[in-house]
Formats: structure tokens, C-alpha cells, sequence
């Protein structure tokens, strides 16, 4: 499915190329950077997805599509496409009213926001006629599709950090760099390289449990029979695979049924 808005970096001409480069054996999805969502919504629904973005205004918005979709549609329905309205509801972002509106008023107002600017940065209105009433369908089904996932409004160091996990696969882009002016590209460097800084740490970390579960493998080994009677044959073969990555020259495996066979590896 489509997602329901445009946002600046947006993936919907990649998000076939980017699902077929997912890992196959993770159970926890995070979306770090969630933007327009392009991924997400495109991707099979599983049971654990977050969906994350830092942006405060944009987080609110997700939530009021989830929560009462219908309510914020009704905001938009009688919101018209004018320059001045445009100006209007920038100029209360810029004097910081947002934080004073009520969730659904404030997530329609960046909404709209969204739909009539100039590559949909929020700041340039864009002179174009687009049908504000062709996002309905969309935002019911989005609605539908973020059920099941949470929503989190976190900077992107403290959410790995509160999600990472054996089994956790983190999705993250980088910025867009070529739609930024001289200061947000010197701010989105710099994000990007603590980024960087905090997956070589959990990597560290990873490579550190990694090695001392394999320490801990070989010493169960040794020179003994590896009894495997209550596991099938591919689990054999996972740990035969294993073993090949320890550097053993032999092991001895009892398969399910009794039978007994020594491997030269």
C-alpha cells in the first residue's frame, strides 16, 4: 500500500530495492528515520514494527491518523488550497503556537503543511492544484496498517538503544543532504556521524557476546560425542556450519533415531 503523505527523502521509488535487502531471521522491525512511512506501508505487517521520526509535529500526526482518522479528516475537509491560509499557519509554526493547538488541529494544520508546499518542506507554498479530499482514502487505510505498530517520537541514539536486541532489525536511511541549506547539511552530518558511532558500539558489543558464545561452544564440545537425539537433521547441519566457523577438524553427532556418524570438516 501507499503511504498517506509525501515527505522530503522520500522512499517510494526505492522501497522495492530496500525490502529485498532485508535480513530474513528478524523479529523486531524498527524504522529509525520513519519520514513518509514508504517503507513500512509497502512491507508485510508483522507483529512487532516501530515506527520512530524526531520530528515532534510529524509523530503527532501519525498518532491522530492511528488513533481517529476520521476526526482528523474532518479538520481537513474544509481546508482550502490559498496562499494566505498557507502563510498564516507557517507563521504560527515559526512563533512556536503548535505546541498550544489540540493534537488533531495541530496534526491537520502540518498536514496541510505538507500537501501544498514546495517539495513538501513545510515552508514554501507551492502554487499547484492538489485535491486535499484524494488523501482520505489513504489516510483510513493508514489508519488501518498502524494498528499494530508503535509510534515513538525518540532521538535516534536513545531508540537503538532502547530497542536493541538479538533479534532487532533496525531500518534507517540518511539524511537528504541535497535539499538542506548550509546549516541543517553541517547538522545532518554531524547526526550522521553519531550514528555511525553508536552502530560500531553495538556492533562492538555483538562481536564481544558473539565470541565469548563461542568460547563458551567450544569448551561444550571438546573431544566429546555432540548429542543432538531431540533435533532433526537441519538443525545438525546449522551446527555442523558452526563448528566449521570454530576451526574443529572433527565431530561426532548422534542424529534424531540413534544412529551415530563422525565428520571430517
Amino acid at each position: 500500500m501507499n503511504s498517506f503523505m509525501s515527505w522530503v527523502g522520500g522512499k517510494k521509488s526505492l522501497r522495492d530495492e530496500i525490502l529485498i535487502r532485508f535480513p530474513l531471521d528478524y523479529e523486531r522491525y524498527i524504522e529509525v528515520f520513519g519520514g513518509a512511512g514508504w517503507v513500512l506501508f509497502h512491507k508485510t505487517p508483522e507483529a512487532f514494527e516501530v515506527f520512530n521520526d524526531a520530528n515532534s509535529n510529524l509523530v503527532n500526526l501519525y498518532r491522530c491518523v492511528r488513533k481517529n482518522p476520521r476526526k482528523l479528516i474532518k479538520k481537513l475537509m474544509f481546508m482550502i488550497n490559498a496562499r494566505d491560509d498557507f502563510r498564516c499557519i507557517v507563521e504560527q509554526r515559526r512563533r512556536g503556537l503548535f505546541a498550544r493547538f489540540r493534537d488533531y488541529d495541530r496534526a491537520a494544520k502540518f498536514y496541510y503543511l505538507i500537501q501544498y508546499s514546495y517539495g513538501h518542506k513545510t515552508d514554501q507554498y507551492c502554487c499547484k492544484p492538489v485535491s486535499m479530499w484524494k488523501k482520505f482514502p489513504l489516510i483510513e487505510r493508514a489508519a488501518a496498517r498502524l494498528q499494530s505498530v508503535a509510534i515513538e517520537n525518540r532521538d535516534f541514539e536513545a531508540l537503538i538503544k532502547l530497542y536493541d536486541r538479538p533479534n532487532s532489525f533496525f531500518y534507517e536511511t540518511a539524511g537528504t543532504y541535497a535539499s538542506q541549506g548550509t546549516s541543517e547539511f553541517a547538522k545532518l552530518f554531524d547526526e550522521e556521524e553519531q550514528l555511525s558511532q553508536t552502530l560500531i558500539s553495538l556492533k562492538s558489543k555483538a562481536d564481544f557476546e558473539q565470541n565469548k558464545l563461542a568460547e563458551e561452544l567450544k569448551a561444550e564440545i571438546g573431544n566429546t560425542p555432540f548429542r543432538l537425539e531431540e533435533y532433526d537433521d537441519v538443525l545438525v547441519r546449522k551446527v555442523v556450519e558452526c563448528v566449521k566457523v570454530l576451526n574443529i577438524e572433527e565431530i561426532s553427532v548422534t542424529f534424531k533415531g540413534g544412529y551415530e556418524i563422525k565428520s571430517n570438516l
